[in-house]
Order: structure tokens, then C-alpha cells, then sequence
């Protein structure tokens, strides 16, 4: 091990003199061994796992709200009613619509155009019997021919009417069927539409807020309440980008609160969300507990370490003892070169330069 005497008449000597003393006055501490982890920073907040805000596809006035905060509630449960006039007058007129367009109702201009093929069906028949009858007394010169051309055109004009009947029947049947289904289509849109005027859980879990009150207006881009799990909670922790590189799921978190002081939870990471907020250059990373406190709640503050590396039975040193992260100084005075390992706010890993036998000073700042 190589030392350097603190002597006016070396350059690093020099550096130091004026940094610290090698009076015997000085605070002193021999290296001990222990745990030592070293950890990112970061701040964030408790928020319900599935935690939502709940908006309408409704412009309106709230009506009625049907829940208070605090109050759980199941899929589908409704929260508030929207009043909408516009939307329950198309939603009756589209039923007006319906019952105008059912085939039932139309069922008697069907069978109007029924009654009229059968008849022009049966017309049809008879011209065409009568029309061979001529042709037959025409080949036995019974007749004129004039009267022969006369059963032919009756029987043109009755084919005619036949097929024309029969044409009709089929568009307005078309025509039935197309406005049935399209009334029907209009009908649903607008039930649709109406049933977006009461706001429904998409979750099994717990109300936390509501945000709006009775009477208020209201449009498709207002929050209307704070929804999420009443049981299961995760941590959201900003962490800032020149640490994130040293993070990834699965790694311990030792949670504080001022909530709970004096206490340390334990979490592990969950998720990295892998973008960068452009404002507060930090990510997102998302964690659970371990050891779930009692009682939490949404928006919570919580301040968190994430364990990056951990060692035990480490030789460890205060920082305060340590000069530019390079040197320490022994109760002789002397300037001895050591190499860090693992770092924390308050401790350091010595890996090279000292043992446990090594008396340091702290340098004078």
C-alpha cells in the first residue's frame, strides 16, 4: 500500500492543504463491515389499480346521481343519469319510425298487390286459352283475322299486367323489408345514444370521487367521476431520465409516506413505462406492494428507493470521510488512493486502499 506524507512540499499535499488538518482534533472512524445497497430516487403517488376518470357520450344536465363516494360497485352499476330532450325525442320518433316501417303493419298493401296478381294471373290464363281457340277456328277458316289479332293483344296486355303485378309485388316487398331493417338500425342508434345518458362502472371496484353535481351541465369531454379497484393498489413513481437506464421490473422498492412515518414498506417494481415525459424529463415506473399497508388511498405521496445493486458484509466508510470519491486520510496524516464500489447517500463500498484496522480523519470542509 503506497502513502504520501502531508508534507507543504508535495502537489497533492498542496490540493488538500486548507481541506482538512491532520490534527489529532480531528472527528475520526475505522471502517466497518455490512449491508450496504445502492439505489434511485424516486417520488410518486398510491393510485387504485384500474383507476379510471369516467366520462358521458352525452351532452346534458346531470339528473340523478345514484352512488356517493366510497360506495363499491359492480359492472354495469349505474352513477349518475344525464337529461337529454333531444335525445329522448329522437329515440320516440325513431320508435314512430319502427311501427310505421313493421312488415305487420304494411302486411295489407302486400297482400293488396297479392290480390292483384291472382287476378291478373287468372286474366292472363283465360286470354291465352282464348287466344289458342282463335288460332285453331283461324286454321280452319273459321273467323276473321281481325278478331284473331284482337285475342292476341288482349292476351299481350293481360301477360303484361301479369308481370307488372308480380314486379310491384316484389319492390314493395324490397321496399318493406329495407325500411323495416333500416328503422330498426335507426331505432337501436338512438337507444343507443339514450342509454349514454346514464353513466355505468366498467369495473367491480369502489367510487372514490364524483366530480359534478346535480344540475350541472355537462358535455362528452367532462369528468364526471373517479372510479378504480377498492382493494388492490399500485405505486406510480416518477423516476428522472439520467437514472431510469438502472431500472427494470422486479427490483426491490423501500417505500416511506407521511402517511405512515417512521415506517419503511417494501414494494418490488411492476412495470417501465418506456416514454419520456417531454416537461418533467422523467418516467413513469409502476410498482406493488409487498407488505400492503392497512389503509391506503388514491393520491397518496409516497417517496421510494429502488434497490439497483445490494452487498452484505461490505467494507463501509462514511461519504463525509471520503474525498472527491478518490482518497481518505489515516490519523498519521497521510493520503491514501482507495476505489469505491457500492454507494449510497450516507455510505460507501471500499473495495481497494483500507482495511478495518485503518483509523481515518474527516477532512475540514
Amino acid at each position: 500500500m503506497s502513502t504520501m506524507r502531508c508534507t507543504p512540499f508535495m502537489f497533492l499535499g498542496m490540493v488538500f492543504l486548507g481541506i482538512f488538518s491532520c490534527s489529532s482534533s480531528e472527528e475520526k472512524v475505522f471502517p466497518i463491515r455490512e449491508n450496504i445497497s445502492e439505489s434511485v430516487y424516486a417520488s410518486g403517488l398510491i393510485r387504485s389499480r384500474y383507476q379510471y376518470q369516467a366520462y358521458a357520450n352525452a351532452n346534458g344536465i346531470i339528473q340523478e346521481i345514484f352512488v356517493v363516494e366510497g360506495d363499491t360497485v359492480e359492472v354495469g352499476t349505474p352513477i349518475l343519469s344525464i337529461s337529454n330532450e333531444a335525445a329522448r325525442l329522437n329515440r320516440e320518433n325513431a320508435e314512430l319510425n319502427r311501427a310505421y316501417a313493421d312488415r305487420q303493419a304494411n302486411q295489407t298493401r302486400l297482400n293488396d298487390l297479392e290480390m292483384s296478381i291472382a287476378y291478373s294471373k287468372t286474366k292472363y290464363e283465360n286470354d291465352s286459352l282464348l287466344l289458342e281457340r282463335q288460332k285453331r277456328l283461324r286454321d280452319q277458316g273459321i273467323g276473321a283475322a281481325v278478331e284473331l289479332e284482337q285475342r292476341q293483344l288482349a292476351f299481350d296486355n293481360s301477360k303484361t299486367a301479369y308481370e307488372t303485378s308480380r314486379l310491384r309485388y316484389q319492390d314493395l316487398k324490397r321496399e318493406i323489408d329495407f325500411n323495416e331493417r333500416s328503422a330498426s338500425k335507426n331505432l337501436a342508434i338512438t337507444k343507443a345514444l339514450e342509454s349514454d345518458l346514464v353513466l355505468k362502472s366498467e369495473i367491480k371496484g369502489r367510487v372514490y370521487a364524483i366530480l359534478k353535481e346535480k344540475g350541472e351541465m355537462v358535455n362528452a369531454q367532462t369528468p364526471l367521476a373517479v372510479i378504480g379497484s377498492a382493494t388492490e393498489y399500485i405505486l406510480e413513481m416518477q423516476v428522472d431520465e439520467y437514472d431510469i437506464v438502472n431500472v427494470s421490473r422486479g427490483q426491490r422498492i423501500l417505500i416511506s409516506m407521511d402517511s405512515y412515518r417512521g415506517q419503511t414498506f417494501e414494494g418490488i417494481v411492476s412495470k417501465v413505462n418506456p416514454i419520456m415525459d417531454e416537461q418533467s424529463k422523467s418516467f413513469t415506473v409502476e410498482g406493488i406492494f409487498v407488505d400492503e399497508p392497512k389503509v391506503l388511498y388514491p393520491n397518496l405521496t409516497l417517496e421510494a428507493n429502488i434497490i439497483i445493486q445490494s452487498r452484505e458484509n461490505a467494507l463501509t466508510l462514511p461519504r463525509a470521510f471520503i474525498l472527491h470519491d478518490q482518497y481518505v486520510v489515516n490519523s498519521t496524516g497521510d493520503t491514501i488512493a482507495i476505489r469505491l464500489g457500492i454507494k449510497d447517500y450516507q455510505k460507501a463500498e471500499i473495495l481497494e486502499g483500507i482495511d478495518e484496522n485503518a483509523e481515518i480523519i474527516k477532512p475540514m470542509q
